[in-house]
Protein backbone atom coordinates (compact mmCIF):
# COMPACT_ATOMS: atom_id res chain seq x y z
CA UNK A 1 0.00 0.00 0.00
CA UNK A 2 0.99 3.59 -1.08
CA UNK A 3 0.90 5.92 1.91
CA UNK A 4 0.51 9.83 1.01
CA UNK A 5 3.75 11.68 1.53
CA UNK A 6 2.07 14.22 3.38
CA UNK A 7 1.07 11.34 5.86
CA UNK A 8 4.28 10.26 6.11
CA UNK A 9 5.95 13.15 6.43
CA UNK A 10 3.56 13.82 9.45
CA UNK A 11 4.28 10.83 11.04
CA UNK A 12 8.17 11.46 10.78
CA UNK A 13 7.32 14.62 12.39
CA UNK A 14 5.48 13.36 15.24
CA UNK A 15 8.05 10.37 15.89
CA UNK A 16 10.97 12.26 15.07
CA UNK A 17 12.33 9.81 12.76
CA UNK A 18 11.37 8.09 9.47
CA UNK A 19 8.64 5.81 10.08
CA UNK A 20 8.82 1.85 8.90
CA UNK A 21 6.34 -0.69 7.84
CA UNK A 22 3.67 1.62 7.58
CA UNK A 23 0.70 -0.38 5.99
CA UNK A 24 -2.00 2.85 6.32
CA UNK A 25 -3.25 5.22 8.25
CA UNK A 26 -5.32 3.53 10.98
CA UNK A 27 -7.23 6.60 12.36
CA UNK A 28 -7.15 10.58 12.18
CA UNK A 29 -6.98 12.97 15.04
CA UNK A 30 -9.62 15.79 14.71
CA UNK A 31 -6.81 17.80 13.35
CA UNK A 32 -6.33 15.59 10.04
CA UNK A 33 -3.07 14.46 11.10
CA UNK A 34 -2.64 10.95 11.66
CA UNK A 35 -2.02 9.81 15.12
CA UNK A 36 -2.13 6.38 14.39
CA UNK A 37 -0.87 4.36 11.69
CA UNK A 38 -1.30 -0.14 11.42
CA UNK A 39 2.06 -1.75 10.54
CA UNK A 40 3.42 -4.52 8.80
CA UNK A 41 4.08 -7.66 11.27
CA UNK A 42 7.41 -7.62 9.89
CA UNK A 43 9.92 -4.32 9.53
CA UNK A 44 11.69 -3.97 6.29
CA UNK A 45 14.96 -5.80 7.67
CA UNK A 46 12.93 -8.64 8.50
CA UNK A 47 12.60 -8.40 12.67
CA UNK A 48 9.23 -9.29 13.45
CA UNK A 49 7.25 -6.34 14.99
CA UNK A 50 3.90 -6.95 16.87
CA UNK A 51 2.66 -3.28 17.76
CA UNK A 52 0.30 -3.46 14.71
CA UNK A 53 -1.82 -0.39 15.94
CA UNK A 54 0.97 1.95 16.76
CA UNK A 55 -0.12 5.74 18.26
CA UNK A 56 2.36 8.18 16.40
CA UNK A 57 0.90 11.62 18.09
CA UNK A 58 3.51 12.96 20.46
CA UNK A 59 0.55 14.75 22.27
CA UNK A 60 -1.58 11.65 23.34
CA UNK A 61 1.75 9.47 23.83
CA UNK A 62 3.13 11.91 26.65
CA UNK A 63 -0.60 12.34 28.24
CA UNK A 64 -0.64 8.19 28.27
CA UNK A 65 2.46 8.17 29.87
CA UNK A 66 1.34 10.27 32.81
CA UNK A 67 -1.59 7.80 33.37
CA UNK A 68 1.10 5.13 33.34
CA UNK A 69 2.87 6.93 35.75
CA UNK A 70 -0.05 6.87 37.75
CA UNK A 71 -0.14 3.26 38.64
CA UNK A 72 -3.35 2.88 35.88
CA UNK A 73 -2.20 -0.20 34.49
CA UNK A 74 -1.98 -2.43 37.89
CA UNK A 75 -5.28 -0.85 38.19
CA UNK A 76 -6.90 -2.39 35.09
CA UNK A 77 -4.79 -5.26 35.40
CA UNK A 78 -6.59 -5.89 38.79
CA UNK A 79 -9.90 -5.25 37.65
CA UNK A 80 -9.29 -7.84 34.99
CA UNK A 81 -8.64 -10.62 37.31
CA UNK A 82 -12.08 -9.69 39.61
CA UNK A 83 -14.60 -8.73 36.63
CA UNK A 84 -15.10 -11.97 34.26
CA UNK A 85 -17.00 -9.76 31.68
CA UNK A 86 -14.01 -7.01 31.45
CA UNK A 87 -11.46 -10.48 31.13
CA UNK A 88 -13.67 -11.52 28.55
CA UNK A 89 -13.92 -8.24 26.49
CA UNK A 90 -9.72 -8.25 26.83
CA UNK A 91 -9.73 -11.55 25.48
CA UNK A 92 -11.92 -10.74 22.22
CA UNK A 93 -9.82 -7.50 22.11
CA UNK A 94 -6.75 -9.36 21.70
CA UNK A 95 -7.88 -11.50 19.20
CA UNK A 96 -9.19 -9.17 17.28
CA UNK A 97 -5.40 -7.32 17.75
CA UNK A 98 -4.36 -10.95 16.46
CA UNK A 99 -6.74 -11.42 13.15
CA UNK A 100 -6.00 -7.81 11.99
CA UNK A 101 -2.00 -8.49 11.67
CA UNK A 102 -2.57 -11.58 10.42
CA UNK A 103 -4.64 -10.35 7.53
CA UNK A 104 -2.39 -7.65 7.30
CA UNK A 105 0.90 -10.51 7.43
CA UNK A 106 -1.21 -12.13 4.60
CA UNK A 107 -1.78 -9.16 2.31
CA UNK A 108 1.80 -8.20 2.32
CA UNK A 109 3.04 -11.86 2.15
CA UNK A 110 4.73 -12.00 5.18
CA UNK A 111 4.08 -14.72 7.74
CA UNK A 112 5.47 -14.17 11.09
CA UNK A 113 5.35 -17.60 13.17
CA UNK A 114 7.94 -15.71 15.68
CA UNK A 115 4.70 -13.16 17.40
CA UNK A 116 1.73 -16.18 16.58
CA UNK A 117 -0.35 -15.65 19.22
CA UNK A 118 1.70 -12.58 20.97
CA UNK A 119 -0.62 -9.44 20.68
CA UNK A 120 0.38 -6.33 22.62
CA UNK A 121 0.08 -4.04 25.09
CA UNK A 122 0.14 -6.79 27.27
CA UNK A 123 -3.37 -8.64 26.27
CA UNK A 124 -5.29 -10.89 27.11
CA UNK A 125 -3.83 -11.47 31.07
CA UNK A 126 -1.95 -7.89 31.66
CA UNK A 127 -1.88 -4.50 31.00
CA UNK A 128 1.39 -3.26 29.67
CA UNK A 129 1.51 -0.31 27.56
CA UNK A 130 -1.58 1.92 27.65
CA UNK A 131 -0.47 3.68 24.09
CA UNK A 132 -1.02 0.75 22.61
CA UNK A 133 -4.60 -0.18 23.81
CA UNK A 134 -5.37 3.51 23.26
CA UNK A 135 -3.56 2.96 19.68
CA UNK A 136 -6.00 -0.05 19.28
CA UNK A 137 -9.45 1.87 20.49
CA UNK A 138 -8.91 4.58 17.81
CA UNK A 139 -7.65 2.62 15.13
CA UNK A 140 -10.68 -0.42 15.79
CA UNK A 141 -12.92 1.78 17.00
CA UNK A 142 -15.02 2.07 20.15
CA UNK A 143 -15.93 -1.08 21.78
CA UNK A 144 -13.47 -3.22 20.82
CA UNK A 145 -11.14 -2.81 23.18
CA UNK A 146 -12.52 -2.05 26.75
CA UNK A 147 -9.07 -0.76 28.01
CA UNK A 148 -8.23 1.34 25.08
CA UNK A 149 -11.48 2.70 25.25
CA UNK A 150 -10.90 3.94 28.72
CA UNK A 151 -7.68 5.21 28.01
CA UNK A 152 -9.19 7.27 25.50
CA UNK A 153 -11.81 8.53 27.85
CA UNK A 154 -8.77 9.76 30.56
CA UNK A 155 -7.51 11.48 27.63
CA UNK A 156 -9.39 14.41 27.27
CA UNK A 157 -9.45 16.37 23.75
CA UNK A 158 -5.76 16.17 23.42
CA UNK A 159 -5.97 17.74 20.08
CA UNK A 160 -7.90 21.36 21.03
CA UNK A 161 -4.60 23.37 21.16
CA UNK A 162 -3.99 22.63 17.18
CA UNK A 163 -2.03 19.90 15.24
CA UNK A 164 0.71 18.10 17.01
CA UNK A 165 3.27 18.84 13.82
CA UNK A 166 2.84 20.89 10.66
CA UNK A 167 -0.66 22.64 9.39
CA UNK A 168 -3.65 21.70 10.08
CA UNK A 169 -5.56 19.33 7.47
CA UNK A 170 -9.25 19.11 7.06
CA UNK A 171 -9.71 15.66 5.36
CA UNK A 172 -13.21 17.32 3.58
CA UNK A 173 -11.40 19.36 1.92
CA UNK A 174 -7.94 17.39 1.42
CA UNK A 175 -9.08 16.80 -2.76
Amino acid sequence: MVIDPADQAAVAAQLGREPRAIHEVGHRCPCGNPDVVTTLPRLPNGTPFPTTFYLTCPRAASRIGTLEGSGLMKQMEARLGEDADLAAAYTAAHEHYLATRETLGREAGQDVPEIAGISAGGMPNRVKCLHVLAGHALAAGRGVNPLGDEVLDLLGDWWSTGPCVGPCVDPAEDG
